[in-house]
C-alpha cells in the first residue's frame, strides 16, 4: 500500500499538535486530503487484487466516482 495515507494522518496530527481547531481550514483541507487518500488506497488494493475489470464494470465504477448521487445513469 501507498504511504500517502501515513502522510496524510502525520499531516492532520501535525496539524493539531500545532493548536488548529477542526473549524480551521488548514484542518478541514487536511482531513480532505486523508480522506482522498485513504479512498485511493482501497480502489488501488482492490484492482490490484481483483480479476480484470470488463469494460461495462470501468463504465459503471466511472459513473459512480463521476456522480455519486445517480450511480445509475451510465
Amino acid at each position: 500500500m501507498s504511504t500517502a495515507p501515513e502522510r496524510a494522518s502525520a499531516r492532520l496530527a501535525t496539524l493539531y499538535r500545532r493548536g488548529y481547531r477542526d473549524h480551521d481550514a488548514e484542518v478541514r483541507d487536511a482531513r480532505l486530503a486523508l480522506r482522498e487518500s485513504l479512498v485511493m488506497d482501497a480502489i488501488r488494493k482492490h484492482v490490484d487484487t481483483a480479476p480484470p475489470l470488463t469494460a461495462e464494470q470501468r463504465l459503471r465504477i466511472a459513473a459512480i466516482l463521476c456522480n455519486p448521487g445517480g450511480a445509475d445513469a451510465a
